[in-house]
């Protein structure tokens, strides 16, 4: 099942714009998120990277508000190469641990449009796992007392490869 941006899930069973949504919230430069026409404009002036496939601005909201909710595979092709993420994500193929999967990956790219939050990330690289270790024990000892949660949203405690 899919997971809305605000992380309630999906109840209306219409994942494609669930997904969407997921994508354009989250998958876009620091600062300016996607709107549909810049997206149809993109996938239409990319016409041989993106299949020869063109897509409307209204079509695009058509397929995230669940007014169309069955695109060609070309159609659904084009956007997840848009998105950078698998076409099977789109089209609801995956288990929820693989759609989790992508989602926790969307997020940590979010995170790392973040300047300070990569600047860290970077700072850290090459130090050994044990100081790592003790750099994430801080971390976590920050987000205790200012009373967020352990480990930020999406990582499930999980590291990262």
């Amino acid at each position: 099942m899919a997971v809305r941006g605000d992380g309630s899930a999906d109840d209306t069973g219409d994942a494609l714009a669930v997904r969407l949504n997921y994508l354009f919230a989250n998958m876009h430069p620091p600062g300016s998120p996607y709107t549909n026409a810049h997206v149809a404009e993109e996938i239409g002036r990319g016409a041989e990277e993106y299949g020869g496939v063109t897509v409307t601005e209204q079509y695009l909201s058509m397929l995230r508000n669940g007014k169309r909710t069955n695109p060609s595979p070309d159609v659904l092709r084009a956007l997840a190469k848009f998105f950078a993420v698998p076409v099977c994500y789109l089209m609801g193929g995956l288990s929820d641990s693989q759609a989790a999967r992508v989602e926790d990956e969307v997020r940590f790219l979010a995170a790392m449009r973040d300047q300070r939050v990569r600047s860290i990330a970077l700072r850290s690289v090459g130090l050994p796992p044990e100081v790592q270790d003790s750099l994430s024990a801080i971390i976590c000892q920050f987000r205790q007392q200012m009373n967020l949660p352990t480990d930020a949203p999406g990582t499930g405690g999980e590291e990262r490869p």
